[in-house]
């Protein structure tokens, strides 16, 4: 669990009205009107164990909101498929397609849960991910996560690439949609594990005023892990933004499909000056059951995007006529 801090004072605070940033739309300065200039989050690494019912999985996500919610979290993050717990109640030597859309008519009781500690404890809630049947019916499954607003408001990002395993065992189907939430702390946008692997959609969230990206992952093995963590701390850095990576650790070794998990819950930023040492704000110790706490300063982010050290998100305005003047030569 959680080390306890040394103080549990509150730490959201309002933002300045005095103070200016410059925008990164016009280069011009414009007054900072986010609600607030301090959150403090928590980051999973959730540990995947079996269960002998709803109830006892239940029991384990509420005891880590409550210890969040302790530690004044405003956002909380849990990894992808830490729902795959719930395999256990049932027959686990079945086809893994077949558990899977099992695990999907979880669905409603599963967010209504989330929805419900969210509201309890006045916190945001990214719910990790869980299978959902498309349209009403068993024929498609997606991944999706659901974003959990203290005021009762319910967010949904599916994921938008399929890893061989999803699209080849596991018969899950990519989404279409790409979506930015907007809480009262700021912008936010969700990339689903393998999602983060591709630039262009954690560029068009910062380019729409994201300031936070969460990734919630589900790897299995050491390579898998760190293509997430590598390519979390590139968006980290050439977006200006503050990425929180939760993770799966543990296993699962009598569900053949799910035995193993890699998995270390980090807090990242950009590498300059204002932020951690080595664009780290906090990590766990990998494979071990633990959560991340971290305070993010969303002045701060905002600033570096005008007057950082190297400016990656304004000058990418660049980027599309650079790659559209590509040229091939032959030596």
């Amino acid at each position: 669990m959680a080390m306890r801090g040394a103080s549990h004072e509150p730490i959201c605070s309002a933002a300045h009205p005095l103070r200016f940033i410059k925008s990164v739309q016009t280069g011009s300065k414009v007054p900072y009107t986010g609600p607030m200039e301090r959150i403090r989050v928590a980051s999973l690494q959730y540990f995947i164990r079996s269960v002998k019912s709803f109830e006892e999985f239940s029991q384990q996500v509420a005891g880590l909101i409550d210890t969040a919610a302790d530690y004044k979290c405003r956002l909380i993050v849990f990894p992808e498929y830490f729902t795959i717990q719930l395999l256990t109640l049932g027959n686990v030597q079945r086809p893994i397609k077949e558990q899977v859309r099992d695990l999907a008519r979880q669905r409603d009781r599963f967010v209504q849960m989330m929805a419900g500690y969210a509201k309890k404890k006045n916190v945001y809630i990214v719910a990790g991910t869980i299978p959902v049947f498309v349209d009403g019916t068993e024929n498609e499954i997606r991944n999706e996560c659901y974003f959990l607003s203290p005021n009762g408001s319910i967010g949904m990002q599916a994921k938008l690439h399929m890893t061989r395993f999803e699209k080849e065992e596991w018969f899950v189907s990519p989404h279409d949609s790409l979506k930015i939430f907007e809480t009262d702390f700021g912008k936010i946008g969700i990339n689903i594990c393998y999602d983060v692997e591709f630039p262009e959609l954690s560029r068009a969230l910062a380019l729409a005023g994201a300031t936070v990206l969460v990734v919630p992952s589900c790897t299995d093995d050491r390579q898998g892990f760190l293509r997430v963590r590598y390519c979390a701390q590139a968006r980290a850095i050439e977006n200006q933004m503050y990425v929180i990576h939760s993770g799966t650790v543990g296993s699962l070794p009598n569900v053949p499909a799910v035995s193993l998990n890699y998995g270390q819950a980090a807090i990242l930023t950009p590498s300059d000056f204002p932020f951690s040492r080595d664009g780290v704000l906090a990590e766990g110790i990998p494979n071990q059951e633990t959560m991340v706490i971290g305070e993010l300063n969303l002045v701060t982010i905002e600033e570096s995007r005008t007057q950082g050290t190297v400016l990656p998100l304004l000058d990418s305005g660049r980027t599309k006529g650079l790659v559209g003047s590509l040229k091939s030569v032959k030596l």
